[in-house]
């Protein structure tokens, strides 16, 4: 009885890859002539001669059939592991700002959705190795099929939020060709089937359905639905409080007291703030004039108020400051109060003082600012400022201008559009000015189509409040000046 070994070389799959076997037991698959005899000689038979018909069986071909084309199915396979790998990395990218600083749960999750996907795409660039090797596991296919999928999906989002904007961002130099490099893939996998491999095709697909339904909820939720139902509860209020005569001069103190309240869930971001003090004059007219009459030239004076008695309303500016600086936040359930005294000449004819304070401010659960770099006032009237420096005399009116980058509390916002950048502009001779857009003293002017979008998007408003106390009022405890 012979003892040499009964070696039966399969059929070529599609491939090119011939099984092998040795008696009943399978050994392994080769390649290549040489890789089957690298094989034989690592099982104890290193000069078998491949050639004798009674030693060797060769089916579908004989010992020079071996149709793999080694250099297109490395290339393939190197093509794929890296097509998954740089879409794994985009979404660690896209997802870790969120997983790890987002405002909101919901936000949160959604970021370590995308670092989860990132790392069922790394098993998936792992899994190319045998899946165009000599695929020993029978879920490697299947498991680049979903990495795959996850890419395919991640990277259709990404476009289809950039269609939203148009704009040019160094991540679509990522994201546009992952998307081309996915549908390719895809189109491979799905003609070599590779789920035909999975134990339980169904539970697979349903595991792969299912996680995806409760991503695009949740994505869809952090990014449209909570951030426009969440509500802000911000209060303003403003009080005189009791005036004191300067003792060694002929002036009167008058205190003011302002109080900020945030009740809501989210904190807010002090985008712009102003406190403005003025003093009213007017003539008095003890048989009156019109009131329709009055009341039309007031409106043209920029002011509805209008009474039968008082004529030619004058406003004078006593007082203007600012209680915040931009950029501070106001945390929830928090509650500041401030106090401020000015000063108003004993001989002043004002008949009535008015305070006016208001407050701009952005949501944080929908963006945030870079603190410290918004909190440096840039003096429009020094020309150590640069591209801050108003070099047109008469032009514009002395102004602090406030400058930084705005970045969404949503990460793939960021990385579907241009650079967004919060402006405020602060002075004592005129209203607060706040925009939000892609203008940053580098670019062209303000697009306004573009800020209307943005300040919607983040959630900016502006509180106001008011008083207003009568100079009888005010002075009525001051006793008045001895006579010389």
């Amino acid at each position: 009885m012979s003892i040499r070994p009964w070696v039966v070389v399969e059929a070529p799959d599609g491939r090119g890859l011939r099984r092998v076997t040795i008696g009943n037991d399978t050994v392994g698959s080769a390649w290549s002539r040489r890789e089957l005899r690298r094989m034989l000689d690592r099982l104890g038979y290193p000069n078998l001669d491949l050639a004798d018909p009674a030693t060797v069986c060769w089916r579908g071909g004989d010992g020079g059939t071996w149709p793999d084309r080694t250099l297109r199915r490395r290339a393939t396979g190197a093509l794929m592991a890296a097509g998954l790998l740089a879409s794994a990395v985009l979404g660690a990218l896209i997802g870790w700002p969120d997983a790890s600083g987002a405002q909101t749960f919901a936000q949160r999750l959604t970021g370590a959705l995308f670092v989860l996907s990132g790392l069922v795409q790394l098993a998936a660039a792992v899994a190319v190795l045998d899946h165009w090797g000599k695929r020993q596991s029978r879920i490697s296919g299947a498991l680049v099929l979903l990495g795959v999928l996850i890419s395919l999906a991640t990277d259709s989002l990404l476009i289809l939020m950039w269609l939203e904007e148009t704009e040019y961002t160094p991540y679509m130099l990522a994201f546009m060709p992952l998307w081309c490099w996915s549908v390719w893939a895809l189109w491979l996998l799905v003609r070599q089937r590779v789920w035909r491999g999975v134990p339980h095709p169904r539970t697979f697909a349903a595991g792969v359905f299912v996680p995806a339904v409760f991503t695009a909820l949740s994505l869809a939720y952090s990014t449209m639905f909570q951030p426009a139902v969440a509500p802000i509860r911000l209060t303003l209020k403003t009080e005189f409080g009791t005036a004191r005569a300067d003792r060694t001069r002929p002036f009167v103190q008058v205190p003011l007291k302002l109080s900020v309240k945030n009740t809501g869930d989210f904190s807010v971001c002090v985008v712009i703030d102003d406190l403005s003090v003025y003093g009213r004059t007017a003539k008095y007219s003890e048989r009156g004039t019109s009131t329709t009459e009055t009341w039309r030239k007031s409106f043209d004076e920029n002011d509805e108020e209008a009474e039968l008695h008082v004529d030619q309303q004058a406003f004078t500016l006593i007082s203007s400051g600012r209680f915040y600086p931009p950029g501070q936040v106001i945390e929830g359930g928090q509650e500041d109060t401030l106090q401020h005294v000015f000063q108003i000449p004993r001989s002043a004819k004002y008949d009535v003082l008015y305070v006016m304070a208001q407050i701009t401010y952005i949501k944080t659960d929908r963006g945030h600012i870079d603190a410290a770099e918004f909190r440096r006032p840039h003096p429009s009237w020094r020309k150590s400022e640069g591209r801050f420096y108003c070099s047109v005399k008469n032009s514009c009116p002395p102004q602090l201008i406030h400058l930084a980058r705005l970045r969404s509390d949503n990460n793939l916002v960021d990385v579907t559009r241009g650079a967004r950048y919060v402006l405020a502009i602060w002075s004592p001779a005129t209203t607060p000015v706040y925009s939000i857009s892609s203008y940053h003293f580098q670019s062209k002017g303000i697009v306004f189509s573009q800020e209307k979008r943005e300040v919607d998007r983040y959630g900016v408003a502006t509180i106001g409040a008011q008083s207003e106390v009568s100079m009888a009022e005010l002075l009525k405890a001051i006793p008045s000046p001895s006579p010389p």
